[in-house]
């Protein structure tokens, strides 16, 4: 998993409320188990008409945000079933942070095991990052998670909160076989204790 330190990119608005895990990637596309080639499937129903065309008024299709990494949202965002594909498609995307006044907790804790990080603000700093947001790509959002501050395009700077353990692993690229693989060496040094104990086994 990429590590997840300091982010300066594009945020695209977003402001729909229940933005739930079949319209961030819809059903069809949940056979595959690999992380990859997701990303042209996002939000597919509201990208693309039934012809597969784009649809030029979707966010994501506009000139400005094809290139976004942060997405300002409404409420409740990643809500419905707990499909970790949603995570998957976002950031093969590009997206490595979402912003919003709530998240759907099984979605907000899929974010951190795969290098995106759900970033909680009141309405009120919300609904200026989204207005900052719809200023378009000259308007860098900037993600400091060591410091925990979000700064706008005009420089103001909004302090989140991030559980620490969760901030860790995001900072340290470590998803839950990262997390296991720290403890290699324990895992050795019981597997040979247990091999001379019980070497019938």
């Amino acid at each position: 998993m990429d590590k997840f330190e300091t982010l300066t990119g594009i945020a695209a608005p977003m402001p729909l409320m229940n933005i739930d895990t079949d319209m961030i990637i819809p059903k069809q596309f949940l056979k595959t188990i690999k992380r990859s080639g997701l990303g042209v499937n996002l939000f597919d129903e509201m990208r693309y008409d039934a012809d597969g065309n784009e649809n030029p008024d979707f966010v994501l299709n506009k000139p400005a945000y094809r290139e976004a990494q942060i997405i300002v949202a409404g409420d409740n965002f990643g809500c419905g079933s707990s499909r970790e594909h949603a995570p998957w498609a976002l950031l093969d995307f590009g997206v490595r942070c979402v912003i919003s006044t709530s998240f759907a907790d099984i979605f907000y804790n899929n974010c951190f095991k795969n290098g995106i990080l759900p970033i909680v603000l009141p309405k009120d700093q919300v609904d200026a990052l989204m207005e900052d947001a719809e200023r378009g790509a000259n308007a860098r959002v900037t993600v400091d998670l060591d410091a925990q501050i979000v700064t706008a395009s005009d420089g103001t700077t909004y302090p989140f909160e991030v559980d620490a353990f969760k901030r860790r692993c995001l900072m340290e690229g470590l998803d839950d076989i990262g997390l296991t693989m720290e403890k290699a060496g324990s895992i050795d040094a019981f597997e040979e204790t247990a091999a001379q104990a019980r070497p019938w086994v």
